[in-house]
């Protein structure tokens, strides 16, 4: 069985290890610091085999290099010449096999034009969404467009209910805070709120979340909602989905 556990980094980064429980190999998602990897492989004896990186940024690939050279693990990322030590670049609709499991490749630009996600089908699947998509919100828009953004997450919106999304950064209170100003009247978002202030309190992490449960809370995936699009009418142009989402992210980058 496949089990997947944060390793806290940085400010609010998480990356993710994943261990097959019969073996001590093990695979890190975008180890933005090498030191608590280390650290949790030394104390754990574990055996780094793989890498899988979903973008450029620093936070995402900074460990990398230390990594590489201490262990020598497989890495696979985008097509990308700023990242060092990619072996096996893939892109929209490649897969590949880590730890057994396979995972499929989808190219999701917006954060940045590089970034990609990994799934691994299965009940339930398993979503590496980096940057991308978030508890209750999505990834900044450093390089690419609104329209670019909302294509990317509408593939992640056609997987499976119970896909067990894992993205890099403790974000969610934050967002869900601008999800209440953006949909006031959401009871499902205002119980979910009271499990994540509880779990920070814990100092336990909010993620993974579900699609079911973004589904229900996230805005950025509930556009075609009247109250929210009402809400989006004060805010700028929302007479199409194309307008509404650039509306949102807009007024999201200001809250």
């Amino acid at each position: 069985m496949l089990s997947v556990k944060p390793i806290p980094a940085l400010n609010d980064n998480y990356i993710w290890l994943l261990r097959q429980d019969t073996t001590d190999a093990v695979a890190v998602v975008d180890p933005g610091d090498a030191a608590p990897v280390i650290d949790w492989l030394e104390r754990e004896q574990l055996r780094l085999e793989s890498i899988l990186i979903t973008h450029h940024h620093h936070d995402h690939t900074g460990g990398l290099r230390e990594l590489i050279e201490r262990y020598a693990p497989q890495v696979y990322g985008p097509e990308n010449p700023r990242i060092e030590g990619i072996g096996q670049h893939l892109g929209e609709g490649d897969e590949c096999r880590i730890l057994g499991r396979r995972f499929e490749v989808s190219s999701v630009p917006g954060h940045t034009l590089d970034h990609i996600a990994f799934y691994a089908p299965g009940t339930p699947g398993l979503l590496f969404a980096g940057d991308t998509l978030f508890s209750a919100g999505c990834g900044r828009l450093f390089e690419g467009s609104p329209e670019q953004m909302r294509h990317s997450l509408a593939k992640f919106d056609a997987l499976p209910d119970d896909t067990l999304v894992f993205p890099a950064h403790e974000y969610t209170l934050a967002n869900l805070a601008f999800a209440s100003a953006a949909e006031p009247d959401n009871a499902a978002r205002d119980a979910y709120r009271q499990e994540c202030e509880q779990a920070r309190r814990l100092e336990r992490p909010t993620l993974p979340t579900t699609l079911g449960r973004e589904r229900q809370i996230n805005p950025f995936l509930r556009l075609d909602q009247p109250a929210l699009r009402q809400t989006l009418s004060e805010q700028g142009p929302s007479a199409s989905a194309a307008e509404a989402f650039a509306t949102l992210r807009g007024w999201k980058d200001r809250f």
